[in-house]
């Protein structure tokens, strides 16, 4: 009997995750002190425009020198892909090795926390609301996933809801958990080390460490471990 080999599964080693970071040379640091500066953080943001579109060496270096100038923290190795975009990037702290690949958007804000922990790898067309958003070491996050992280509160009834105050609620994304593409986390939630969110999920409550998840709303599917949620939670 012959065996279809384009139905097998094909297995290929991680790339992001086992890659070292690289320390960047001291000319980047340089060159980021230089322009913060030279142009404050208004004028670099505007500069930012000037680099964020394009794909060649000057851009991507571009992109990483401004990024690390206007950030309050930023560790060695970033990469940005081509039109990411940011907003209040002055509370944004991002560890080392981090990828932020083309067109993401992450929206800070003025008195917010956004906290990107090492070798987090974080896919095209992502949306973030960062204003308290913390994502920590080798999270990876899927290609258009979204995290929200606010809600009008609706009242008084007599006013437009979006007229209505807005309730900003932290979201926390703890170390090695993946998020699956188009999958969107909603205010509060909290995903637990090591777990798994399906691709187009929708989570409104915590997730356990080291459990998958998938759904609208989101709902347990499995242990990651042959255990149970004691054993699993480290």
């Amino acid at each position: 009997m012959s065996v279809d080999l384009k139905s097998l599964p094909r297995l290929v080693q991680a790339m992001h995750g086992k890659r070292d970071w690289i320390n960047d040379p001291p000319y980047e640091h340089q060159l980021a002190e230089e322009l913060k500066g030279i142009y404050g953080p208004a004028g670099l943001i505007e500069l930012y425009g000037r680099f964020s579109a394009g794909t060649g060496f000057v851009d991507s270096l571009m992109r990483k020198v401004i990024w690390r100038a206007l950030a309050r923290r930023c560790g060695t190795d970033l990469r940005v892909g081509s039109g990411a975009v940011f907003k209040h990037p002055e509370t944004f702290e991002i560890g080392h090795g981090v990828h932020i690949d083309t067109q993401t958007y992450l929206q800070g804000r003025h008195d917010g926390t956004c906290i990107i922990g090492n070798k987090v790898w974080i896919g095209p067309q992502a949306y973030l609301d960062a204003r308290d958003l913390i994502l920590e070491d080798y999270v990876g996050w899927g290609p258009g996933a979204k995290v929200v992280g606010s809600t009008h509160t609706g009242i008084p009834h007599d006013l437009p809801i979006i007229a209505t105050d807005l309730e900003i609620r932290p979201v926390r994304v703890c170390e090695w958990a993946d998020i699956g593409a188009n999958a969107t986390i909603l205010p509060g939630v909290r995903i637990g080390k090591g777990a798994i969110v399906g691709a187009g999920a929708v989570v409104v409550t915590d997730v356990e460490p080291f459990s998958v998840v998938a759904g609208v709303p989101a709902r347990f599917l499995r242990w990651r471990k042959d255990s149970d949620s004691t054993a699993a939670t480290p």
